[in-house]
């Protein structure tokens, strides 16, 4: 962790942070850096989709993008999102806490 320093630094080297391509009048256009780590993206992009299977938190995450934007943008959202909380497990030596199922009888 020390070596990165934050999570934006770790999420710039993996490929998950935009980069401003902007120019004169043109704003607020993002693209994905030149150089970034491969392996770590493909890594964070492919939890990200498996995680839309089992989880139900990412699928309502998910969910909840995939209207605003196209399907690969929505997962590379939810891979950043996976990264800052593994940055956080990591930072607080935490570990993860699936959140409790609730059983509803019928």
């Amino acid at each position: 962790m020390s070596a990165f320093g934050t999570t934006d630094r770790l999420a710039g080297i993996s490929g998950l942070a935009p980069v401003p391509r902007d120019s004169g009048r043109v704003s607020e256009n993002l693209r994905r850096p030149c150089r970034y780590d491969r392996r770590l993206l493909r890594a964070f992009y492919l939890s990200a989709q498996l995680s839309i299977r089992h989880s139900a938190q990412s699928q309502v995450f998910y969910d909840r993008n995939e209207p605003r934007v196209n399907v690969v943008q929505a997962v590379l959202a939810l891979a950043r999102r996976r990264l800052n909380v593994l940055w956080a497990m990591l930072r607080d030596q935490s570990p993860c806490r699936p959140p409790a199922v609730e059983v509803v009888a019928a």
